[in-house]
């Protein structure tokens, strides 16, 4: 996701440093590019001056003390814990204007907020995988934020080319709050022996859906999945029309985790 943030950043002609704690990961994200952008070239959607533009304008570290900028977008672990650490460390050095975001999808942004300095200056920045494709950005106001940096980030989205709704800190926000159904009556129809992923999925791309529940959860990842859905089943008081499926939790633990692991849902 951050990766893919990066991109539409870039993209869309900023200068944009692309930051992760781990060297390697660095790296793989930064091959990760080049072979979408390749792909894009390929396909004849992109031109090779375009992909070397979007290149030259990203900056890979590792190191923390690179991360200086008017924005910043966190996309790291569904932890508060990490992610207030990691604003904390940045807001040391960086100015007191600038604007801190988080991509979180299932914690509460105002929860955040309470731990890191400036929290006027923070809110969510919600991106939908993947970021280069996906038009929807929902930009979440925590208690703390102020009404200029609402405005800043609605702009920068809309400079991104993409489509900007705000919304109050909510469990699950807007988009993840009305899909909890569609991924977890989906789950229960397997789990009650109803049916299964494939013929599932077959009838809900047949009325129109892009995607079955099961491939948009291995695309997503069943991790970040079912993280989402026991923080939002938690967060509204664990209504049993919500409640997370053994199903996908099996599929956490066994580490199929969907496309990224190789295996989800189905073999990739």
């Amino acid at each position: 996701m951050g990766c893919g943030i990066a991109q539409v950043s870039a993209a869309a002609g900023f200068r944009t440093i692309l930051y992760d704690i781990n060297e390697e990961i660095v790296q793989r994200a930064k091959a990760k590019l080049e072979k979408d952008l390749q792909a894009l070239v390929d396909r004849q959607k992109m031109n090779p001056e375009n992909k070397a533009a979007i290149l030259g304008q990203i900056y890979f570290t590792s190191k923390v003390s690179d991360c200086i900028a008017d924005v910043i977008i966190e996309a790291v672990i569904e932890k508060v814990e990490v992610k207030t650490s990691l604003f904390n460390q940045l807001a040391q050095i960086n100015s007191r204007e600038t604007v801190f975001a988080s991509n979180t999808s299932s914690l509460s942004v105002s929860e955040i907020a309470k731990h890191i300095s400036n929290p006027e200056r923070f809110a969510g920045l919600h991106f939908f995988n993947p970021a280069p494709v996906m038009k929807l950005v929902e930009v979440v106001k925590a208690e703390q934020t102020s009404q200029e940096v609402v405005d800043v980030l609605v702009t920068l989205t809309k400079t991104f080319g993409k489509t900007a709704v705000v919304c109050k800190d909510s469990p699950g926000f807007i988009v993840n709050r009305v899909a909890r159904p569609y991924y977890i009556e989906a789950l229960r129809l397997v789990e009650e022996g109803i049916s299964d992923f494939e013929i599932i999925d077959r009838l809900l791309e047949s009325k129109g859906f892009k995607m079955g529940p099961f491939r948009l959860m291995d695309l997503i990842g069943n991790d970040v999945n079912y993280a989402v859905s026991c923080s939002v089943y938690k967060q509204l008081d664990q209504p049993e029309r919500l409640k997370p499926s053994y199903i996908q939790k099996e599929k956490v633990e066994k580490g199929e985790l969907g496309k990224k692991a190789g295996k989800g849902y189905f073999s990739y």
